[in-house]
This record gives structure tokens, sequence and C-alpha cells, in this order.
């Protein structure tokens, strides 16, 4: 049978286009692929990129009364949101202009449209075009979730923050995940007066207990006014903005409302159950390990198959896609001690596992420091900075890396490449430590705190 190109990918996200540039650029492959919204998918228009930025922004106020207290004559102005925004925006138009040469350099053929499946080897565009593929990948990333509550159109998402028409004065950020506790940091970074309001007993689920303490402490001591065990009941518009009723009976005045509540696949609307794809209760398309559906001519990689959300992750997914489809090299996307960065102010980076995760897995020592960097403590500031190693008690290994402070994400790079290789706690300690620095305190901990 043939077809009219081997490889059809829904999304253009970075998995997607990962796996469409290497089929078609190293596999010889024909190849398309449908975007209905911007080239460069969440990550890239929405989430991390212009995330970061936002952030890198956020910092600079308090940078300015650092350079005071080191003896620069400077004086920080009024932030400029509409200057901000507007080189924000042209950035990102740069990069999804690089995304899209990017995939006509390799061959590939662009769609600007949504694209949903009609059978296990055709897709059919927005316009009734029928395109019919040898195989077909599902790379649609997920979506912001918001809860069903009265007044939830009240609310934005984080789809919205990099396009508001102006700073908030007072912001209410609903959720306790990473994205929540970023955009209190950034928007509190900026002048915004912030509350968070979270439903379980502390902020950063998932992560390390001690890790989320601390940086949870150092939120509240830059005054966001973090309220755990609390949720919103309702919303309603109001002459002062934005009412948000608690569970608990209290009540507050807003002018932003952001819902970072979590996010769910994006997988609705695709045609895919009626092909018997089989998809799991949030709504994920599941695979196997070489990203292969129950319909063996369509795959899935990324954030819809609900597995580890990160963009490097869906980058090797659609690598290893390719190489296993359409370069002979059957190839699994490797999950397991994968890295990560918290963005929060301060940062959180960690890699492996939690000292919970350690010690429900068996004994272990725990290696740990809180110290207050030089660089901040010289400005006079009361930043404390946490170094954790979790090692296990019989074969030493160092388990899992927590970092919180400035630079842990750049940090928890290098320190994922010797716990990759399993380094134990003697190879740290054989490491001469780089001086003066925070990172030394990583190879000169000599005595486990428990």
């Amino acid at each position: 049978m043939s077809f009219d190109v081997d490889l059809f990918v829904i999304g253009g996200g970075s998995g997607g286009v990962r796996a469409a540039r290497i089929a078609a650029a190293e596999g010889g492959a024909k190849v398309a692929l449908a975007e209905e919204s911007r080239m460069g998918g969440t990550c890239v228009i929405r989430g991390c990129v212009p995330k970061k930025l936002m952030v890198n922004a956020s910092v600079l106020g308090a940078a300015v009364a650092d350079a005071k207290a080191y003896g620069w004559q400077v004086q920080a102005g009024g932030f400029d949101w509409g200057h901000f925004r507007k080189a924000l925006e042209a950035e990102l138009d740069r990069l999804e202009n690089a995304y899209r040469n990017t995939l006509t350099g390799a061959g590939v053929t662009i769609h600007d449209a949504r694209a949903v499946v009609k059978d296990a080897h055709a897709v059919r565009l927005a316009d009734g075009t029928r395109i019919t593929a040898r195989h077909i990948l599902i790379a649609t990333g997920g979506r912001p979730f918001v809860p069903d509550i009265p007044g939830a159109d009240l609310a934005v998402t984080s789809n919205a923050m990099f396009h508001l028409d102006a700073l908030p004065k007072r912001a209410l950020v609903v959720g306790g995940g990473y994205i929540a506790s970023e955009f209190a940091c950034i928007l509190n970074g900026l002048g915004v007066e912030v509350t968070q309001y979270y439903r379980g007993p502390q902020i950063l689920r998932g992560f390390d207990a001690e890790a989320r303490e601390h940086v949870a402490a150092a939120m509240q001591a830059q005054g966001i006014a973090i309220h755990c065990n609390a949720d919103v009941a309702r919303l309603e518009k109001v002459a002062g903005g934005i009412r948000a009723h608690a569970t608990d009976g209290t009540a507050g005045d807003f002018d932003l409302v952001l819902y970072a509540t979590g996010r769910v696949p994006n997988s609705a609307g695709l045609g895919l159950e009626a092909l018997g794809v089989r998809i799991g209760a949030r709504g994920q398309v599941e695979v196997d390990g070489y990203s292969q559906t129950s319909v063996p001519s369509i795959y899935a990689v990324g954030d819809v198959t609900d597995r580890v959300n990160l963009t490097p992750v869906a980058i090797r997914e659609g690598h290893a896609f390719a190489d296993t489809v359409f370069l002979g090299r059957p190839t699994r996307a490797d999950h397991e001690l994968v890295a990560s960065a918290v963005f929060t102010q301060p940062e959180l980076g960690t890699v492996g596992l939690t000292e919970e995760e350690a010690r429900a897995a068996g004994p272990v020592e725990i290696y740990a420091a809180t110290f207050r960097p030089m660089k901040s403590l010289f400005a006079g500031r009361q930043d404390r900075m946490l170094m954790k190693l979790v090692v296990a008690a019989d074969s030493r290994r160092v388990l899992g890396c927590h970092i919180v402070g400035e630079g842990a994400g750049e940090l928890i790079q290098l320190a994922a490449v010797a716990i990759r290789m399993g380094a134990t706690k003697e190879d740290f300690d054989r490491t001469v430590a780089v001086h003066p620095t925070v990172a030394e305190e990583l190879v000169t901990m000599r005595k486990p705190v428990r």
C-alpha cells in the first residue's frame, strides 16, 4: 500500500519537532507535521522559555539592591511591563521562526492547521484535506486544568501570563506545584502583592520535604502569603476586582486570579479512542517502552503520554521514536534519574530519590548543609542555601541530590552526571573543592546529619 507520507506528526512542540526532523533528515522519510497554534509548543511559546525570561526580569530588582550594597551608585526605577512584553513577544517570534526553519530545512512539510486521526493510517486537516501516512505520531502535549467552580471564567491560566495588558497590583495564585510557585515568585519579584492558595499541607508536593520547607519559608520571607490547606470555593466579579471565596469561609479581593492547578494530557477530540487507542484515566495516551500505542501504526511522545512531563524528556522520546522506526535502531527513552529545576526564588534543583522515597527503600544516610552564601551575606540579605545528598547506607551510592538556592538549576545538571554514573559518597569526598563557591559544599559534607 502506498501512502502520501511516511510519517505524519500531530503537534509542533519539542517532542514532535525532534521526531519529525530526525525521521526526515537522518531517516530519509517523507514527513508532514500539523500544528494548530504556534510552532514550538508549550515550552517555547507559553511555558519554559517565556517563564524563564520572566524569572530573569523578576530577580533584577533585588540585584540592584545588592549592587548598592557592593558600592555601586545605582537606583532602580519602576518595572516597565510594556517594554518587557514587547521584547518577550519578539523573542518568541524569533524562536518560532527558528523551529519552522529547522523543520523546512530538514524537508518536513508544515500544515498550520488542526489535524485529527481518521483511521490507523490517515489524518484529516481542519480544511477537510485527508492525508495518508505509514506512521502517525501524536505529540500534542498538555493543557492547563481549571476545576469547575462558580466564576472559573474569571481566572486565567499560565497560557495568558505572558500577554497581560498590565501587571496586577494584587494577585491570587491557586495551586502548589512548580508552575504556581514559580509564578508566585515572578509576580512578587515584579512588585505584585501575591497570595498563594494550595489545598495540600505544603507546596511543591512530590519534591524532597526538607527542600520544600526551605523554599516555602524563603518565599514567605520575601512577602508571599502562602495559605496551605486552602482552596477557592467560588470567584465573583466585584467593584474592587475579583473576589475569591475560600473554603475556610474567608474572602479576598484581587486584580488577577491565576489557576495553576496542574496540567492534563491534550488528547481529547483527536479521534483516538474510536480507533482503539487506549486512553488512561487522566486522558493520557498509553504507550509501551518504544512509545507505540495499542494501534501499531500510531505512536505518541511527550506530555500527552503523561510519563515524565519535561521538555528534555519529550525530546528524548521523539528522538528515540525516530531512531526506532526510521533508522533501524530500536531505542527506549530512559526515564530514570531525570534531573529537574524549579525556578522559584530561591531555585530548587533535584535529581534522584527524595529522602522519603529512599528511606522507604532501605537504610540511608543524609548529608545536608544550610548556610548563608557569601554573595548575599555581604549584601546584608538573610538568604540561606540548602545542599543535600541522600546516600544508601550499604552501597554508599548517592541516590539523590537536592539543592535550594541561587544557581541550583545549573548546579544540579552537573550533579546529575555523577549520580547517573553511580558515584558514591566517597567519590564526592575525594573530589577537591572549588573555593570560594557554594558548590564546594557538595564535596565537603563529611558527617551525616541523620
